[in-house]
């Protein structure tokens, strides 16, 4: 099994985060590429992705308010938002679904935007968002703020309380306010905000990533072609039917899927086989 297959079998078993790791790598490499071959192209497509605090700009392209999260401005700030985007992932989905995780990252973006716009037109600024940053601190917010106590163990430090962590992260974004990239850190704080309205919402029972999700059951639901019925509906005995035949017996390719999952689950897919990656790699490919 070549990398590619491997690269696939992990963003199919990997989850809504990895999926998301993917994405933004996936898209960066291809703008990457495209500053250094064709940067008239690559410039072009930048306006249209990333997020403008031009009114001018963002009312006639709102669907800015989620692109500009999947850019980023160079590699390292990339590799930067990818660690913490993982480290976030895992708390967050230690306590909710994957579902809510998703929802809870559209919408801490959209939200961290609105926060930029709204900072840059009460300073008179023109500037423009890109990164996941916003998106990111709504997760480990609500992570911090459902489960403050969790400890959380960093190389050359030790455990540190999770709620320390969501701290000094802030805290640095409100020093650098005055220094540069006020808009910026604004949306790290607006989505770190949105994050800790969530988790006391949900703690309400209202749950705002049911938004995300029932308009993606909605477009899921609109463009799944319908099942057609030729045959006829044929009435049989049930009671027979019950009777005469055996119970079926759990296939035994089933049960290795979900023995392989549960491994991936507990020591995540590095943990693996060769012989385990190319059997569900097999298998997805049915």
């Amino acid at each position: 099994m070549n990398i590619i297959d491997d690269f696939k079998l992990q963003y199919r078993t990997g989850g809504i985060a990895q999926q998301l790791i993917f994405w933004n790598v996936g898209i960066a490499i291809v703008l990457f590429i495209l500053e250094k071959l064709a940067q008239g192209f690559f410039w072009s497509i930048i306006s249209n992705l990333n997020l403008s605090s031009e009114p001018s700009q963002f009312l006639f392209k709102p669907w800015t308010f989620i692109t500009y999260a999947f850019v980023h401005a160079n590699f390292w700030h990339l590799v930067f938002n990818m660690i913490v985007l993982n480290f976030s992932s895992r708390l967050f989905l230690t306590y909710f679904t994957q579902k809510q995780f998703f929802g809870l990252y559209i919408l801490g973006g959209i939200f961290a935007g609105l926060v930029f716009v709204l900072s840059y037109l009460i300073l008179k600024d023109v500037s423009g968002l890109v990164g996941a940053s916003g998106a990111i601190m709504a997760i480990l917010m609500a992570a911090a703020t459902f489960s403050p106590l969790s400890e959380v163990r960093l190389l050359l430090i030790g455990n540190v309380k999770l709620w320390h962590i969501a701290a000094v992260i802030l805290v640095l974004d409100l020093i650098q306010i005055p220094v540069s990239n006020t808009g910026g850190h604004l949306a790290h704080l607006g989505g770190a905000l949105f994050g800790f309205i969530y988790i006391k919402l949900l703690q309400n029972r209202t749950d705002l990533s049911k938004i995300v999700s029932n308009i993606l059951d909605y477009f899921v639901t609109l463009f799944r072609p319908k099942k057609s019925t030729p045959f006829k509906k044929v009435h049989r005995n049930d009671t027979f039917s019950k009777q005469s035949q055996p119970k079926p017996q759990k296939d035994f390719t089933q049960k290795q899927i979900d023995e392989i999952l549960d491994k991936i689950s507990k020591s995540g897919y590095d943990s693996l086989t060769k012989e385990e990656k190319e059997f569900l790699f097999k298998v997805g490919k049915h």
